[in-house]
């Protein structure tokens, strides 16, 4: 099953909820993400552009998309961005694929 990191930012409420009552947010993480038909794998905590990274294992984009959405509409994150990891192995099909296609690619002006 594919994964999907995302990354995001608390708002300033966010963090004031965070402030106000801490807890281990990947309990809550985790339920959302089951709620939309992902898996949490891992939240870590992190510094630099982001406040935060997480690891999920969905059947589609679709799945934690729809969880972002939610997290994002409740105000307390923003500047969420989701991509989807390979691993190595599977980077190698993809590699392997698009050495096949570019056999037959013609760049413009060729």
């Amino acid at each position: 099953m594919p994964f999907y990191i995302t990354r995001g930012n608390y708002t300033s409420q966010g963090l004031s909820g965070l402030v106000a009552k801490a807890s281990d947010r990947s309990e809550a993480v985790s339920a959302l993400l089951t709620a939309a038909g992902a898996k949490l794998v891992q939240m870590y905590f992190t510094t630099g552009d982001t406040d935060f990274l997480l690891i999920a294992e969905s059947p589609s984009e679709r799945e934690v998309l729809s969880a972002m959405l939610a997290a994002g509409g409740s105000g307390a994150v923003t500047n969420l961005t989701t991509s989807l990891a390979l691993t190595t192995a599977e980077m190698a099909g993809v590699l392997q694929k698009a050495q096949s296609v570019a056999r037959d690619y013609r760049p413009p002006g060729h």
